[in-house]
């Protein structure tokens, strides 16, 4: 299948850059700041990338363990980061650079994978959607140079992945989105493509969240390594990696794929706050990813019923699967003694990857090990128990697990969001 290789990726860095970022106030500056086009046209000229270092960022892919990266190659704002015979509005007329030619290389040199976005919505050129809106002549004209400007950046790269964003103000019908994905399809016959022109896509992008959705397919949560996308001078809210580690452990639960993004200066240098944090993810990679990569089974929790989910929540972290292993993430170091409850599978052994076997006993679904008196790593230990069986735990807000027809924790509709690792 064509989503097998997108399927077992779990991480890709996420690269939101362009003209915006000159201004280093987010992604949507021209919009939020009704900013008239002619200043926007004047900072282009402004705009030399000079610190942009697509082998630099490719290679900070690469230490943090990523499988991929997805690079916006036209924001809404409609700067082209491209060669583009389309529209002088890119980084060509500016500073003689077609960043998304860079980045592929890059890319492609180092065994990644590579995602390219593009917005729909395009507020530079005329007409726009808002003209599009208004008038049906305009709608025809503008519906006519979004295809157009796609299929270009399809005939111009390589792609495994065509990122849509910016569907605003249209449906599936209204972008034609079947049309423009056959177009495209027939120039790159193996991408992918995400759900945002309407269409299903061939998987999910959840942003802000780590919600695999259900019933489950492929799936790529989209965070940022802080809280904003394009760079933003007053954004200081850095993840730390253990924040990092757990949204991993929350893509890998849910068998899908952490898209983690960074948002390089308007020189296109990356902050020190971020490169530092994927390294020292990639860095617990090199011990941990077994509890990561390749999981096998979805484990999960529903609030109101057990369904065909094969997990639960503990107090310590998240749970991850792999064949017959269970991984807990001990994001909560519970210290020498650490139990687990409602294990349905039968224990062969315990250890902690990278450190070595722990002792435990088992009793009934009641797992007991001792483990160091201090973590084991100073990111998060990882915790494996190797079963008998694909590992299952299953509890409810009962002392025991009734014997009758229960529900699983509420049996009313529930105002909290179950995920991996507890609520």
């Amino acid at each position: 299948m064509k989503t097998a290789w997108f399927t077992d990726a779990r991480y890709g860095l996420f690269i939101h850059y362009g003209l915006y970022s000159l201004l280093g106030r987010g992604e949507w500056v021209m919009n939020r700041e009704s900013i008239p086009r002619d200043e926007i046209r004047a900072l282009s000229q402004r705009f030399t990338a000079e610190h942009f270092d697509a082998e630099a960022i490719c290679d900070l892919a690469v230490a943090a363990g990523m499988r991929y990266v997805v690079l916006t190659t036209m924001h809404h704002d409609g700067f082209r980061l491209y060669r583009s015979r389309l529209s002088d509005f890119s980084t060509w007329t500016t500073c003689g650079r077609d960043l998304v030619a860079e980045t592929v290389s890059a890319a492609r040199a180092r065994g990644l994978r590579v995602g390219l976005y593009h917005s729909l919505n395009n507020w530079m050129d005329q007409p726009d959607s808002v003209d599009a809106l208004e008038d049906p002549a305009a709608y025809q004209r503008f519906i006519a140079a979004t295809h157009e400007r796609c299929v270009e950046l399809a005939e111009l790269f390589p792609m495994d992945v065509f990122w849509y964003d910016g569907w605003w103000p249209f449906d599936a019908s209204g972008w034609k989105a079947a049309e423009l994905d056959a177009r495209i399809r027939r120039i790159r016959p193996d991408v992918l493509f995400n759900p945002r022109n309407g269409l299903p896509g061939d998987f999910a992008t959840p942003e802000g969240h780590m919600g695999a959705p259900s019933p489950w397919r492929p799936w790529e949560g989209c965070m940022s390594v802080n809280d904003s996308w394009g760079f933003h001078v007053g954004d200081h809210d850095w993840k730390t990696p253990g924040q990092l580690v757990g949204l991993l452990a929350a893509a890998a639960a849910g068998r899908g794929n952490l898209l983690l993004n960074i948002g390089p200066r308007g020189d296109g240098s990356v902050p020190l706050e971020a490169s530092e944090r994927l390294r020292a993810v990639g860095s617990w990679l090199k011990t941990n990813s077994a509890a990561i990569f390749v999981t096998t089974h979805t484990w999960s929790m529903d609030l109101q019923q057990r369904g065909d989910h094969r997990g639960d929540w503990n107090g310590h972290g998240p749970c991850t699967v792999s064949g017959n292993d269970l991984f807990v993430l001990l994001r909560r170091y519970p210290g020498r003694d650490c139990v687990l409850g409602g294990i349905g599978s039968r224990v062969l052994r315990a250890d902690i990857l990278g450190h070595g076997p722990v002792p435990f006993e088992q009793r009934e679904g009641r797992v007991i090990m001792r483990l160091p008196d201090q973590p084991s790593d100073p990111i998060c230990p990882v915790l494996r128990l190797s079963c008998s069986e694909v590992p299952s735990a299953y509890q409810t807000g009962g002392h025991r697990v009734p014997q009758v027809p229960h529900p699983h924790y509420d049996p009313c509709p529930s105002e909290l969001a179950g995920n991996p690792g507890g609520h």
